[in-house]
């Protein structure tokens, strides 16, 4: 994948329930993602990159949010510059995921797995 590809919230939870691999990184800041976020997501910002870095592998498919779908999408480039191969930015940011109702929680988990 040369470029990274948007997706609905929809098709990012069907994503997250059917292959394992599929990672969901929010990339908002710490504090606002401690009150709300998607069920299982890394919050990816700037001093949680070194640990993303470590836990993911460059073949696993990636998944962005912000607020509304902006941001995601620089993340998303960034990431495909550094040799991340399947990168997708979720259409609407977590605005669309809360919209759509799919499960949030709120906290702040390091590991997605934490989360779960």
């Amino acid at each position: 994948m040369t470029e990274y590809i948007e997706i609905t919230p929809q098709q990012a939870w069907e994503m997250l329930q059917h292959d394992d691999a599929a990672v969901l990184a929010d990339v908002r800041d710490a504090q606002t993602f401690s009150y709300a976020h998607p069920k299982g997501a890394f919050n990816l910002t700037e001093a949680t990159w070194p640990h993303f870095e470590a836990l993911y592998d460059y073949d696993q498919p990636i998944i962005l949010s912000c607020y509304h779908g902006i941001s995601s999408r620089n993340v998303a480039a960034f990431l495909l510059r550094n040799g991340y191969e399947k990168v997708y930015s979720l259409q609407g940011g977590f605005a669309a995921w809360e919209k759509a109702k799919l499960p949030l929680e709120a906290g702040y988990a390091l590991n997605p797995t934490e989360a779960m």
